[in-house]
């Protein structure tokens, strides 16, 4: 992939028509736009389905974390919408994973949720969960490729150990990526984009950096320029 196919833009908006002006906004700048909770609740599938179509490839991140009928009838409803990529926990279990990459349809690859990069390793202890967060997060990724999942989404300080132990073809997505410089804003495991890609991500994933930007084309080629060094 170019540097510019690996950059993932979140389009956290509350509204249909500011997530279609970023879209429109960055074409051809990036390789895929990502659409979370906040604007599919907002905007509902039709919108990702409109940005499908118009050839915006889509990471649908809603992050299913239900009972395995549910998530495997959520997966497959994502793969009707046209989307490149679809996420659910890894902490909904091993029947749920198995669920999720049964109902894969055509070319929408699986990804699943190890710990997000907002949590710290307080959240793990909270939780219940045996940590560290390395651990944790490898623990899972582990999971998830034994359940048939295509990838994770895994926070830049994990991706190194995961690429270890999941080898070349398995799927890493990296959040909570900010360019050398930028604050960290609510996300307490960073990265710059360079970094993460050395560390063996496939794709990283920009979003305020680029759409608080003045020029966000400008601000996400300058990434693009960053991540090919």
């Amino acid at each position: 992939m170019t540097p510019r196919e690996r950059l993932v833009v979140p389009l956290d908006f509350p509204a249909a028509d500011e997530g279609r002006r970023m879209a429109e906004r960055l074409a051809g700048e990036v390789g895929m736009l990502k659409v979370g909770l906040q604007l599919f609740t907002a905007a509902g599938p039709g919108l990702v389905r409109e940005l499908a179509d118009q050839g915006h490839g889509i990471f649908l991140d809603l992050k299913f974390h239900d009972i395995p009928n549910t998530v495997g009838g959520a997966v497959a409803a994502a793969c009707e919408l046209g989307v490149a990529l679809v996420d659910v926990h890894a902490l909904g279990g091993r029947d749920a994973l198995l669920a999720a990459a049964r109902a894969r349809r055509g070319p929408t690859r699986t990804l699943a949720i190890t710990i997000l990069t907002s949590h710290a390793p307080s959240w793990l202890e909270e939780a219940g969960i045996a940590g560290p967060i390395e651990t944790a997060a490898l623990r899972l990724a582990r999971l998830a490729r034994e359940a048939g999942i295509d990838g994770v989404v895994a926070s830049p300080r994990e991706v190194a150990a995961i690429r270890e132990a999941c080898g070349p073809g398995f799927l890493i997505v990296a959040p909570g990526i900010r360019p050398a410089g930028s604050d960290s804003d609510d996300q307490a495991r960073t990265a710059t984009p360079r970094d993460a890609i050395e560390a063996g991500a496939d794709y990283v994933v920009v979003g305020r950096p680029i759409t608080r930007a003045a020029d966000p084309a400008a601000a996400a080629r300058r990434i693009a320029d960053e991540i090919g060094g």
